[in-house]
């Protein structure tokens, strides 16, 4: 079996192993459930993309994942109703 004839150094090692570092991922909220997700993809909690329902979800689950999911989409699009930032004619109501 053949042998190195010479020792690598640290630095040629250490070269060689720069492009092993894992790199950070970008991840977005989606805009429907607000899950994170990564851009240009589906999104696996509530199946849609580009405001679009790609996949359904809910066809793939039991009755009790169906009813619990759905409970979980009414309270995340309730959420978000209520952040929704007010008109002025909703300002003028309210006082």
């Amino acid at each position: 079996m053949p042998i190195p004839k010479q020792r690598h150094t640290k630095g040629r090692r250490n070269r060689r192993r720069s492009h092993h570092a894992l790199k950070k991922l970008n991840l977005i909220p989606c805009a429907k459930c607000g899950e994170k997700i990564m851009p240009h993809q589906v999104c696996f909690n509530c199946g849609t993309y580009a405001g679009r329902e790609m996949v359904d979800v809910l066809a793939k689950l039991t009755k009790k994942e169906k009813k619990m999911k759905e409970r979980e989409l009414a309270a995340a699009e309730a959420s978000k109703e209520k952040e929704k930032p007010m008109s002025m004619d909703e300002l003028s109501k309210t006082t």
